[in-house]
């Protein structure tokens, strides 16, 4: 007999909120080799875009359709940015101190936490790790106004797009989605000491390991599913 479809049972009631745990990961020698914390996130929208039908008509009916690339873009809004995001974001210290932008922008990547919810845990039932590839921040728009009787700090904003990787068996891949609530914990825990690092000392290292975001075929091969 087939499964009786349900509906709100209890612990489905699955929603997302928040963004934290903020990554930067530069580029050294064709790896994403350096993390540094992004203090301040406010949101991250990601606005995939493509993937549009071109139809084709033949024999006086519909042919087929013709499915166009599929890229991804995201805004990311904060209240503040790591020091190493500046050379990425065009700016270029010529002095201490002293910067000078419109200079040529780089690529990096980036990682960022969702939590999961539901109605019965609440917003700690579990996190998504979304892991970008391949980015270039446009410029940021940025407006700077008097302090008065309701102060606002300044928020920055930057339209962020990507060339996606290569990952052998797949499409090219811009963004990867990690759901705690459906892989190993074991898994999971070694997999965020690779992206956030080790502090001197922390598990038998005796120097501080950077935080470093694994492509994506890496990725695939570390985590596996809960038992």
């Amino acid at each position: 007999m087939a499964q009786l479809i349900t509906w709100d049972a209890m612990g489905e009631r699955l929603y997302e909120v928040g963004v934290d745990h903020g990554v930067l990961y530069t580029i050294t020698e064709n790896a994403y080799a350096n993390g540094y914390a992004w203090n301040g996130l406010i949101s991250v929208t990601e606005s995939p875009s493509g993937a549009e039908a071109t139809p084709l008509y033949a024999d006086n009916i519909k042919y087929l359709n013709l499915i166009s690339a599929e890229e991804f873009a995201a805004t990311l809004e904060a209240y503040t940015y790591p020091d190493e995001f500046a050379v990425l974001d065009g700016s270029i210290e010529a002095k201490t101190g002293v910067m000078l932008s419109q200079q040529p922008r780089g690529v990096f990547g980036l990682c960022y936490r969702t939590k999961v919810g539901n109605d019965s845990t609440g917003q700690d039932y579990g996190y998504k790790l979304h892991l970008v590839y391949g980015l270039q921040a446009a410029p940021s728009e940025r407006a700077y106004s008097t302090i008065n009787d309701s102060p606002e700090a300044i928020a920055f904003s930057w339209e962020l797009k990507s060339t996606p990787v290569v990952v052998e068996g797949y499409a090219p891949v811009s963004l990867i989605t990690i759901d705690s609530t459906k892989v190993d914990e074991d898994d999971l825990e070694a997999f965020e000491v690779i992206l956030y690092g080790t502090a001197a000392g922390e598990g038998g290292t005796p120097a501080a390991t950077p935080g470093r975001l694994p492509l994506p075929a890496e990725v695939i091969s570390l985590l596996t599913p809960q038992s």
